[in-house]
């Protein structure tokens, strides 16, 4: 990355970014020790999203690798499949690797994002949309993108679905330490809906 692209990103979207790809790291495989520790830093405001980032420090807190290894798995693995499938296709028409992934991957090409060798999983997954979003921002692959560039991307990609996925995380039977970042992926996902909803196209 550039100085320059550096120098263009503002505190509070980077801040933004450090929150999508904290999204994304969470949900593309259960936390470590270290990564457990690092939520339990965490503290929040008065705010919705402040309130659940408290609560998913203090679950954080009582929370041991292999019990949230053991959680992620009931959630997105299961025995032939978890509990949750995390994919923008299934969630807009309920079937795996449709036009929503296609349309995804036409919109990588065009931002110079491509899948990672080693990475299975259909691109289309909450895991990496949350990552893409942080990199547009940040202009991990090429200059930062622009705020309508984001939106557009946000509107197609991540806004119709994110919110719904969240709230099932937050509610689903095997989720302790994943409902607490359900929330947080919650009151995240309105404020960015309702920012770009502001911005003037």
């Amino acid at each position: 990355m550039t100085a320059a692209a550096e120098i263009s990103v503002a505190p509070e979207d980077r801040l933004r970014a450090d929150l999508y790809n904290f999204l994304g790291l969470m949900l593309s495989g259960p936390p470590d020790q270290l990564l457990l520790d690092q939520c339990t830093g965490l503290s929040g405001d008065d705010t919705d999203l402040g309130q659940a980032i408290s609560a998913l420090s203090r679950v954080a807190k009582a929370s041991k690798p292999q019990r949230v290894q053991s959680e992620f798995n009931a959630l997105f693995i299961g025995l032939g499949r978890g509990e949750l499938l995390p994919y923008a296709s299934y969630y807009l028409t309920g079937f795996l690797n449709e036009k929503p992934l296609a349309l995804l991957r036409t919109d990588m090409v065009a931002q110079g994002m491509t899948r990672a060798e080693n990475v299975f999983e259909p691109e289309d997954n909450i895991a990496s949309l949350m990552e893409m979003m942080a990199a547009m921002i940040v202009g991990r692959f090429r200059a930062p993108a622009s705020l309508d560039a984001q939106k557009e991307f946000f509107n197609k990609h991540i806004g119709p679905w994110a919110g719904h996925f969240f709230a099932d995380l937050e509610a689903a039977k095997n989720s302790v330490l994943y409902a607490s970042l359900g929330s947080v992926g919650k009151a995240f996902m309105e404020i960015e809906r309702e920012a770009f909803r502001m911005t003037a196209r």
